[in-house]
Order: structure tokens, then sequence, then C-alpha cells
């Protein structure tokens, strides 16, 4: 094909002189614009978008992948669901006491409330959930409820070395030096004979009667065997 060939601009025949012998319309010397295939090229294009939208919003959205979890702060509670009445309240009376021990109040004022609540949940009760209840009880200043389970621990066994140890706390609560030291006197005098016992409670708190012993032998005599 001439590059030089001319065309009609209104019907696209080829001309041969300034007038279309195919439609009459005037020579017009630029060559006939293709606007078909550009039309045809434009909906391709606009096919191919709609149809990659249509595929990104019918893609299922997927969940986030959830964060592992994280341990537990030292302030934190202990998981309690899957325990027990009883390993609950043992694993609360557990941390409170170790609060106390070394001086962190603040877990003591927090937990002793649960400890407390969590006894409330138990059924019958023996003497060591009742000395835990105790101190408990003297820990949160409720001297009522500390008396009473020691009377009630001794009132079973009126030599119970964890209710003379009750005893001596809760006068140490009260800042009473005589109630104190008749709780000292009558602790040496049944241990001994307790100690013999092989009572469960006094090997899990053999800690806390050696400690108690030690502070009840009057100076310059050690503790007998």
């Amino acid at each position: 094909m001439s590059p030089n060939q001319s065309y009609c601009g209104a019907c696209g025949a080829r001309l041969a002189g300034r007038f279309c012998r195919e439609c009459g319309a005037a020579a017009d010397l630029q060559p006939p614009r293709r606007v078909v295939p550009y039309l045809l090229g434009g909906v391709a294009l606009a096919a191919v978008l709609a149809a990659l939208v249509i595929r990104e919003r019918a893609r299922p959205v997927e969940p986030p992948t959830p964060a592992a979890p994280t341990a537990a702060g030292p302030g934190a509670p202990p998981d309690l669901s899957q325990m027990s009445p009883q390993e609950r309240f043992d694993r609360l009376y557990n941390r409170v006491m170790e609060a106390a021990e070394s001086g962190d109040t603040a877990t003591v004022t927090r937990f002793t409330p649960m400890a407390l609540e969590a006894y409330k949940m138990l059924g019958a009760t023996d003497a060591d959930a009742r000395y835990h209840l105790a101190m408990l009880s003297i820990e949160s200043g409720d001297a009522i409820t500390a008396a009473a389970v020691a009377d009630s621990i001794l009132a079973a066994n009126p030599k119970h070395l964890l209710g003379l140890v009750i005893q001596g706390n809760l006068a140490m609560l009260r800042d009473d030096s005589a109630g104190l030291a008749g709780a000292r006197k009558a602790f040496l005098a049944a241990y001994d004979a307790e100690a013999k016992a092989g009572r469960s409670e006094y090997q899990d708190h053999q800690q806390i009667l050696d400690r108690f012993r030690a502070e009840a032998t009057p100076a310059g005599k050690g503790p007998t065997r």
C-alpha cells in the first residue's frame, strides 16, 4: 500500500480525485481513523479489571492468627479453672503466705479475699484447712474468725499444736503479751506427745511448728526432742 494513498473521510473508500466515487463526499486527505480497534481494546481492558475486582471481593477473608498466650506475670492470679476446690484454696493460701513472708502487702491484700471465698467452696474441712483459714483471717485483721477457728480445733483436741499456734499469732495481733505467753507455754507442754502422733498437718507445717517452738523456748534453753 502506498504511504501517500488517500481515503474518504466519510466512508473510507480509496480516493482517486477531489470527490469520493462511492459516497460523493469531498476528498479528505487525512487517513481514516481506526476507531473500532481502540474501542475494542478499551472494552477488553475494562473487562479484565472488572474480573480482577470481582475475584478479590469473592476471596474469603482469613481471620487473623491469634497471638500465642503469654505467661502470667508475678502479680497475676493463678489459673484455677482446672483445679479442685481444695487445690484452689491451697494454692491461694500459699500465695498469700509467701507474699506475707516477703512483705508484699499488695499481693496479700489482693489474694486474701479470693482465698477466703475459695474456703467457702470446700465441703467438710479438717484441722489443716481450718488452720489455713485462721491464718488468712489474721492476715486480713479478722481476729474474731481466727479466734473461732482456734477454739474449734482445740475443742476437738486441746493439745493440737496448730490450734495453739493460732492462739499465739492471734495474741500477737492483739498485742496480748499474757495470751502469747499462755499459748507458748501450752505449746511446749504438748509438743513432745503431739509430735509423736504423726498427724499429716504437722508434717505439712513442720517449719512453722519449729519456728513457734524456738520462739516459745525460754532464753538459754534449746528445744527438747
